[in-house]
């Protein structure tokens, strides 16, 4: 299904962040992906389970906000060109809430698995997306506050931008094992 432009953008912003970090991921062993450089830093198994989590996360939203929505969801506004910015408060990156920390130790190979799995269901929840307006479909954030449909998903992409960059650095360490 070809989906309105803005919808079809945020899809590519989505698949763009995500082929880098699968990049990162590919040909590390599972001693790297357990790799911490500290107790209180993640690994790089554990940022891919964080990130699935929070896709997981977002896909649930979107479902409960079309389901409660039904046949009062208005059809997407052709004439709607793009979305509200996110607004992110001051200071840097809040904690993640408790229903998406990671676990440790999962094989990587299920880790990337279960993120690839993700966003194969994310495209058709995209795809549902692209059929109404989300400017109506509003969701706390819990750190974040009222965010709508949209913006839920540009979270996404921002959300694995700065995991990206993390899972980077984590491979950046100077004890971060070789093979």
């Amino acid at each position: 299904m070809p989906l309105p432009a803005p919808v079809d953008m945020l899809w590519n912003d989505l698949e763009s962040v995500r082929a880098a970090l699968l990049k990162e991921v590919e040909g590390l062993s599972q001693t790297q992906g357990d790799w911490r450089s500290s107790e209180k830093d993640w690994s790089v198994g554990e940022i891919v389970h964080h990130v699935t989590l929070a896709e997981v996360g977002t896909g649930k939203v979107t479902s409960k906000l079309l389901r409660e929505a039904g046949e009062a969801a208005k059809p997407f506004p052709a004439d709607l060109k793009g979305f509200a910015p996110l607004v992110m408060p001051p200071g840097g990156p809040p904690e993640a809430p408790q229903a998406v920390w990671p676990e440790r130790g999962k094989p990587l190979t299920e880790l990337v698995a279960d993120l690839k799995a993700a966003r194969e269901r994310s495209r058709q929840t995209v795809e549902r997306l692209g059929a109404v307006d989300p400017r109506p479909l509003i969701f706390p954030h819990p750190r974040l506050g009222p965010l709508d449909l949209a913006q839920w998903w540009m979270l996404q992409v921002r959300h694995e931008g700065v995991h990206l960059e993390q899972l980077r650095g984590v491979k950046a360490e100077p004890g971060f094992p070789k093979a």
